[in-house]
């Protein structure tokens, strides 16, 4: 398969805006007052959660440089998560 090569300015900007379209996404689910989020799936009917790993889990982006980005902090929860434990009561 080709690769989709990009670097620059442009391919650095374009991992932050997955890095920060992730982080949105899962910042509503955070703390006392989280708010639900709902997720569409590809079988049954869609997914209601306020657990935040499983909303970052579900994201995945059109753009794959985009996606790189997302990746990336999704390791660092999970290795974060593996460590510390993830903090739900």
């Amino acid at each position: 398969a080709a690769k989709d090569i990009r670097f620059g300015v442009e391919a650095r900007a374009m991992m932050l805006r997955g890095v920060e379209d992730l982080a949105d996404a899962v910042q509503v689910t955070m703390g006392p007052k989280g708010r639900n989020v709902v997720i569409e799936q590809s079988y049954g009917a869609p997914k209601v959660t306020k657990d935040g790993v499983t909303v970052a889990k579900s994201i995945e982006f059109k753009d794959r440089v985009k996606n790189v980005g997302a990746s990336l902090v999704k390791q660092v929860a999970n290795a974060t998560n593996d460590v510390a434990g993830d903090g739900t009561t």
